[in-house]
C-alpha cells in the first residue's frame, strides 16, 4: 500500500474491547493495511485472537475499568478521571514511538485525543457509533464530539454518522464518510443451501434470518411479534449473542417467545461464524433495530450472500438500500408492517430474487474492500503528512 523503499506508517490503533462487535469487525479489516502497527486494547477477549489471527500485533493493556457507559453522566465522568488520566499517560508514552494514534471505539477516543495531544502524534478517529439520544447521553455526545474534533480526521461510517457528529458539536471539516468495505463472498451452491436448511430442521418452510447481537435496540423482539402475523409456514432463525451485560433481553426474548406459542417457529443459533452460508439458506434476512443504525454491516453481508433484505429506513440502511430496487424499507419498530413486507416477498419470489441479484451487484461495486483500502491510506497519509 506504499512506495517501493517506502516503510509504510506505524498506527498504534486503539479499542476499549476484546468482544466481537461491528467496530472490532471493520478494525479486523483495517489493521493489515498497516504492517509494523499495533492494536491496543482496553481489555482481553476473542477479537484478540481475530486480529492476530490476521497477522496484526496486539497489546492488550491493563483492565482498567473506566466505569463510563453510553448512558453516564458528568458525575460518572469525573468519578473515572483517576483511572482515566493513568490510561492517558501509558498510551501516551506508546504513541511516542508510532506515526499515528488511530480510535476506533467511543472510550478509545477520548483517551486516544489526550494521549495524541499529549505525544504530539497526529490522531484520528473512526466513528462507528451515531451520536443521538438514542444511544447516548448529551454528556456523552458532546465530549465524544469535542474529543474527535482534536483529531485531523474523522471517519464516519455513513451519511447518518456524519450528521449526527455534526449535530452534537463536531466540526464538519473534519469528518469523512468511508463505507465499509466487503470482499465478495463465494455463492452458496444449491446443494449447500438445501443441505444447510436440512441441518437447521427447516426444509419446506419460509426462512427469516435475523442476524445480530441480541441487545434490546437490536429489536429481535420486532421479528417475535411480527411472527404471529406471519402464516404458519414461516420460521425464523436468530444469529446472535448477548454482548456488553445484556443477557438479561435474551433471557426476555426466549420468555416472550414461548408466551406468543411461537417456539416451534423459532431457532436460537447464538454466535456463528459461517454466517454467509446461513444467510444464504434463509429465504429473506430482516434487520430490526428500533434505532438509527450507524450503518448495518449484516445488510450488506445479506446482499452478498444473494438474499433479499428487510431493514428500517432509518440512519444508514436508508443510504444502503434503495426500496424496492435492492431491498425493502419499512419503518422502525413496527412488527405489523414487517409482517406485510416478510409476506410480500414470499408471495413475489420472482420479484425478490430479482432484487436480490441487483443487491449483489450493488454490493460488490459500492462497498467493495478495495475502495474502503484506498480512502482509508489516503486519509492516513494526509494525517501524516499534516503532522
Amino acid at each position: 500500500m506504499t512506495d517501493v523503499g517506502t516503510p509504510g506508517p506505524r498506527i498504534l490503533f486503539l479499542d476499549q474491547t476484546g468482544q466481537l462487535g461491528g467496530a472490532e469487525f471493520a478494525l479486523s479489516d483495517v489493521a493489515p493495511l498497516f504492517p509494523g502497527s499495533t492494536v491496543a486494547l482496553f481489555e482481553d477477549g476473542p477479537f484478540r485472537s481475530l486480529l492476530q489471527s490476521r497477522g496484526v500485533q496486539v497489546e492488550v493493556l491493563a483492565d482498567v475499568g473506566l466505569g463510563v457507559s453510553r448512558e453516564s453522566g458528568a458525575f460518572d465522568a469525573v468519578r473515572s478521571l483517576p483511572r482515566l488520566g493513568a490510561l492517558i499517560r501509558d498510551i501516551a508514552d506508546r504513541a511516542r514511538t508510532y506515526d499515528l494514534v488511530y480510535a476506533n471505539t467511543q472510550k478509545a477516543l477520548l483517551v486516544g485525543a489526550a494521549a495524541a495531544g499529549i505525544a504530539r502524534t497526529p490522531f484520528i478517529a473512526h466513528l462507528h457509533d451515531i451520536l443521538t439520544d438514542d444511544h447516548f447521553s448529551r454528556t456523552n455526545r458532546l465530549v465524544s464530539a469535542r474529543a474527535a474534533n482534536r483529531a485531523s480526521t474523522v471517519i464516519a461510517n455513513s451519511d447518518a454518522t456524519r450528521d449526527a457528529f455534526v449535530a452534537s458539536g463536531g466540526d464538519p471539516d473534519r469528518v469523512e464518510v468511508v463505507y465499509y468495505g466487503f470482499d465478495p463472498a463465494p455463492v452458496v451452491s444449491r446443494e449447500d443451501r438445501a443441505a444447510m436448511r436440512t441441518s437447521l430442521g427447516v426444509s419446506g418452510r419460509f426462512v427469516v434470518g435475523c442476524f445480530s447481537r441480541t441487545s434490546p435496540w437490536k429489536g429481535q423482539h420486532v421479528l417475535a411479534e411480527a411472527l404471529t402475523s406471519c402464516p404458519d409456514e414461516v420460521v425464523a432463525l436468530f444469529a446472535g449473542a448477548p454482548l456488553f451485560g445484556e443477557e438479561a433481553y435474551e433471557r426476555d426474548l426466549h420468555e416472550l417467545i414461548g408466551r406468543l406459542g411461537l417456539g416451534r417457529r423459532v431457532r436460537f443459533l447464538g454466535f456463528r461464524t459461517d454466517v454467509h452460508e446461513l444467510m444464504a439458506a434463509c429465504d429473506v434476512v430482516v434487520h430490526t433495530s428500533t434505532a438509527p443504525e450507524p450503518f448495518g454491516r449484516v445488510i450488506v453481508e445479506a446482499m452478498l450472500s444473494g438474499t433479499p433484505v428487510i431493514a428500517p429506513d432509518d440512519g444508514g440502511p436508508g443510504e444502503i438500500l434503495v426500496n424496492g430496487e435492492s431491498g425493502v424499507l419499512i419503518r422502525a419498530d413496527d412488527p405489523e408492517g414487517l409482517a406485510k413486507a416478510i409476506c410480500s416477498v414470499r408471495d413475489d419470489s420472482d420479484g425478490a430474487a430479482t432484487m436480490a441479484d441487483r443487491a449483489r451487484s450493488v454490493a460488490c461495486s459500492r462497498f467493495s474492500m478495495a475502495r474502503m483500502e484506498q480512502s482509508l491510506v489516503e486519509i492516513v497519509r494526509r494525517a501524516r503528512v499534516g503532522g
